[in-house]
């Protein structure tokens, strides 16, 4: 069987076991989709196991952290058109990878289409697949499923040119909520970015708490205000963010970061056409424009 025209990129870092789950699960995909290991300076033994137990899986080793920008250097390392995103601890589904080729080779608007996500040995519905279905944005004759403005990465599959020509994921975010710019950026230049839910990814996260995770969300979604959206709209949730800071650590050390980054924020800022604004202003209103 030829390998698929959808391949695989996993950013990785210090999570060798996960990996291997995930690995085991995508090579025995009946698609046989090529594989891209992106290495974000792992310093557990990643690249020892990879090299023993997973030779037929290219390896992108580099040589600092590059948070979610690894996956930009796995998609422009394949050469597939369509590529799909797992991370350590997700994998597609059997099906799943040739159902979206044919989404794709059917729609040639079509940027990135968002799965639909299923979570733990108990196979649980994420909630963000009922938030993304139910996107008040709808159908468009010429895409396959519900538009969105948002999705989860390591359950989506985006369209190799679509991808680069939007600039893959920021690099001012470098990590965690850096979705939500990329559909904005892939929208903005003209691509679909639709909720397909017969797509199906399983994602097993780990369990346990990660602390810094409710600030740096917050972080990158004030800078991805900064980045596309209008000044007002900016400096409204700044000022929110600033008054949770008073009483809030993890808000307080929000701020501090995105006040950091904003330099950078500001040099790259480009607001999105009026008909994009509308549509992220709707979702604003509706569940607090989390697609």
């Amino acid at each position: 069987m030829e390998h698929t025209p959808v391949g695989v990129v996993i950013a990785t870092r210090n999570r060798s076991a996960g990996l291997a789950v995930t690995l085991r699960h995508l090579l025995a995909l009946p698609e046989r989709p090529e594989i891209v290991v992106a290495d974000n300076a792992s310093t557990d033994d990643t690249r020892a196991l990879l090299a023993r137990e997973f030779p037929q899986v290219r390896v992108l080793s580099l040589p600092f952290n590059r948070g979610a920008l690894a996956r930009t250097h796995g998609v422009r390392a394949l050469h597939t058109p369509y590529v799909a995103f797992s991370d350590d601890d997700s994998w597609w589904a059997p099906g799943a990878l040739a159902r979206a080729t044919r989404h794709f080779d059917d729609h040639p608007r079509l940027g990135l289409l968002a799965a639909r996500t299923l979570v733990g040995p108990e196979q649980e519905p994420d909630p963000l697949n009922k938030v993304l279905a139910d996107s008040p944005l709808g159908e468009a004759t010429d895409l396959p499923g519900t538009q969105v403005l948002g999705f989860l990465a390591c359950a989506s599959v985006v369209r190799r040119t679509a991808y680069l020509d939007a600039g893959g994921f920021h690099p001012v975010l470098f990590f965690g909520a850096e979705e939500t710019l990329l559909a904005y950026d892939l929208a903005a230049r003209g691509w679909g970015v639709i909720h397909c839910p017969d797509v199906v990814a399983h994602h097993h996260p780990a369990s346990g708490p990660r602390p810094d995770r409710p600030a740096v969300m917050r972080r990158n979604e004030l800078l991805t205000a900064w980045l596309r959206r209008p000044l007002p709209y900016a400096l409204a949730r700044t000022r929110a963010l600033a008054a949770d800071a008073r009483r809030d650590p993890q808000a307080r050390h929000a701020l501090n970061e995105t006040l950091t980054r904003l330099p950078a924020a500001l040099r790259a800022r480009r607001a999105l056409p009026p008909h994009i604004e509308r549509a992220a202003r709707l979702l604003d209103t509706d569940r607090g424009g989390t697609r």
